[in-house]
């Protein structure tokens, strides 16, 4: 068996990277003493710890220099929704976060991380099958990396939605250890399962609602059931009746500025020709992308229109676009949802992405993590109006998606929410890592769990600290801010 090489103390801050790999005819219990050995050079203690440089770089600095490649136009309405809270900041700063998880513990045991887990990037959506499923929704930051990356950021969300809940610190408490419990417990039990098994495992909607309901009143179950029922609405039609119109006969996307713009007010007449005359040989470099029987589907659709579309919170300034495609009449749309793919937040801390497309990064990351993902993901590198090339990630944009309010939640909800996060997670990180080391090196005491609660609650009040600075630099008019939209 391989073993680490670095003598660290038990409560070192130093990053601990093992290059050590077992082979692949190692044994189970191979695995099982390689991740109790890394206990030795990081401790399940040390995961608490959050070293603070003293030239930690100003948050307002690293997204200012995040904003430099994105829409100007959009870049204040990112501030704006920042400010809304601390947990909305903390959505817009994953970048900020991984510059401070760089200096943290981590076993050097890599799994495919989604790189931005909290716990508004996880949802129900349907599979290619029809089955409502729960699991990540989000993998713009997508890399292999460490593990602990991702748990760090899912239990500080869910402290830092709570605190925003107004939950008291019991209430708080009580759902960070439930989300890292849950988290540890799931990947011992993955660890025991079949290779296969692991793959097949998922949580789809009668799983999730009924952990979710065991927590709520029976008027509280009541509106989630129809909350449920909802989600199956939220499809093609529902967005055909929602974002567009008939204008001369023509379907074409309903101007919402700034959130929705048509292609056709954003470009000059020189523009719109230059797009038609490329659109057929981008759309078929999508195409090359998928599956032939999905290249076959995607033959009987025509393009009617494409707007600029504003999404989320982290992802506002980059380049966003929905298409509406048609196919045997006018009544028969295909939303597409192509989203420009920047490098990962982690790439300037961990490896590069080995795929030369961001765009590729990120549907390959999501196919490896999600039980099921929606078929028509695919990428693209295409040269916009001002020349330059840039990478994209196509998907639908309905296709029977929905979230928790997470603001509405009462604390029993969040409980029961915090363990179905965690569970996903857990599944992810146990289909692209060593789950078996993973599940030895956590142990079954709640030593990690305890350390993840103290980790969260440090890092609260740093982000707290840091949404601070951004109100600030709003105020002093640094920088420029859209509220409300």
């Amino acid at each position: 068996m391989n073993t680490p090489t670095s003598a660290a103390p038990a409560d070192s801050t130093a990053v601990v990277e093992s290059p050590s790999r077992l082979a692949p005819s190692a044994t189970v219990e191979e695995h099982e003493a390689y991740g109790r050995s890394l206990r030795l050079t990081v401790s399940l203690e040390s995961h608490a710890q959050l070293p603070v440089a003293v030239d930690r770089p100003s948050p307002v600095d690293l997204l200012e220099e995040q904003s430099a490649s994105r829409v100007p136009d959009l870049v204040p309405i990112r501030y704006g929704r920042m400010l809304v809270s601390p947990f909305t900041f903390y959505r817009g700063a994953a970048r900020i976060m991984a510059s401070d998880l760089a200096a943290t513990p981590r076993t050097g045991l890599e799994v495919q991380v989604c790189g931005d887990a909290h716990l508004s990037n996880f949802g129900l959506f349907a599979t290619p099958e029809r089955r409502l499923v729960f699991d990540v929704n989000d993998f713009d930051e997508t890399l292999p990396g460490p593990w602990e990356w991702d748990v760090k950021r899912l239990i500080t969300s869910l402290v830092i939605a709570a605190q925003d809940n107004d939950y008291s610190n019991k209430q708080i408490r009580k759902i960070a250890l439930n989300g890292a419990a849950t988290y540890r417990r799931t990947m011992t039990d993955f660890a025991q399962m079949r290779n296969v098994d692991v793959w097949y495992a998922h949580l789809d909607l009668d799983d999730f609602q009924e952990q979710i309901d065991a927590q709520l009143d029976p008027k509280r179950r009541k509106a989630l059931a129809r909350g449920f029922a909802k989600a199956r609405t939220r499809d093609s039609m529902q967005a055909l009746s929602k974002l567009t119109a008939l204008h001369n006969g023509q379907r074409r996307f309903i101007d919402d500025p700034p959130l929705i713009v048509r292609m056709d007010e954003l470009l000059t007449p020189d523009e719109r020709q230059i797009f038609r005359d490329r659109y057929r040989s981008m759309f078929d470099g999508y195409l090359r992308s998928l599956q032939s029987d999905l290249r076959l589907l995607l033959d009987r659709y025509r393009f009617a229109d494409m707007a600029r579309k504003v999404v989320g919170v982290g992802s506002v300034g980059t380049r966003c676009w929905v298409a509406l495609l048609l196919g045997r009449d006018q009544n028969d749309p295909l939303f597409l949802q192509i989203k420009e793919a920047q490098p990962s937040v982690l790439a300037e801390f961990l490896r590069p992405s080995v795929f030369d497309n961001e765009g590729e990064r990120v549907v390959t990351g999501q196919r490896r993590i999600q039980e099921a993902s929606d078929m028509f993901l695919g990428w693209l590198r295409a040269q916009g109006a001002d020349g330059l090339e840039r990478d994209f990630y196509f998907r639908q944009l309905k296709d029977w998606k929905f979230s928790l309010d997470i603001a509405s939640l009462r604390p029993k909800g969040m409980v029961a929410y915090a363990r179905a996060c965690a569970w996903a997670l857990a599944r992810g990180h146990a289909r692209t890592g060593d789950r078996i080391a993973i599940a030895a090196y956590l142990g079954d005491t709640d030593t990690f769990d305890h350390a993840l609660l103290d980790f969260a609650k440090s890092y609260a009040g740093l982000n707290a600290r840091d949404h601070l600075v951004l109100t600030d630099a709003v105020s002093s008019g640094r920088i420029t801010a859209v509220t409300g939209v």
